[in-house]
Parts: C-alpha cells; sequence; structure tokens
C-alpha cells in the first residue's frame, strides 16, 4: 500500500448520546490494512457502553479531561490528561467522564478490521 491522505470530510463520525466515535483510519476506510485509529468524545457525567474487542489490543491517551476506566468490573482507574492505558483482547472496559468537560480520547487498536462486543457499532 502506498501513502494515502484522508481529508476530515473522508473520515467517519458517529454521534450517541453518550458522545461521538471519529474514524481516521482503518479497513472499511482503505487508509490501512493493519490498525484502527480514531478518537472518542465523553460528555461530562457520561460512559461509553461496557464493550471489549476480541481480535485487537486498544490503547487510549487521555487529550482532555478526566474519565474513570474500568476493566472486567473489576477494577478502576482514574485517567487525566497525558495518561495512557493499553487494553488487552477480551477484557471488558468503557469510560466514564467524570469531569466537567468534554473529555477527549485518542485510541488506537492493533486491527484495521476491530471487532467489538457489547457496543453498538
Amino acid at each position: 500500500m502506498s501513502t494515502i491522505v484522508k481529508r476530515k470530510s473522508e473520515t467517519l463520525e458517529i454521534d450517541f448520546d453518550w458522545g461521538t466515535l471519529n474514524w481516521y483510519a482503518n479497513a472499511d476506510l482503505l487508509n490501512t490494512q493493519e490498525m484502527t485509529v480514531g478518537k472518542c468524545t465523553i460528555k461530562p457525567g457520561c460512559s461509553n457502553p461496557k464493550h471489549m474487542h476480541p481480535n485487537c489490543s486498544e490503547v487510549l491517551v487521555v487529550q482532555q479531561g478526566t474519565i474513570e476506566h474500568t476493566l472486567n468490573d473489576e477494577e478502576s482507574v482514574i485517567l487525566e490528561e497525558g495518561d495512557t492505558i493499553s487494553i488487552e483482547p477480551n477484557f471488558y472496559h468503557n469510560a466514564k467522564n467524570v469531569g466537567d468537560v468534554d473529555a477527549i480520547l485518542q485510541i488506537a487498536f492493533s486491527s484495521a478490521n476491530r471487532l467489538t462486543v457489547g457496543e453498538d457499532d
């Protein structure tokens, strides 16, 4: 595959009651066959649904705000701007925005065909 440029108008944005997912690179966008890259925005007081990825790991970097990230309903951790969490495949997880501003999370997955169990997309 050669170098591919995707303009903002060519990416995918999905709105939910709790926030927004933006997808910048994945197999469906035809700009990589190796990974998925995106952004998750969670509104204050809201959380994304509990879910897991059976075919890939996920790395999440908090760009803005404060979240409480829960793993397998067993443990949770507070993450603030600049903090990173790495999540292995098959771990149920979700993030709750516990701050006063939108939480903005950069997300990357080890597969261009990210599978999700427990989330609508």
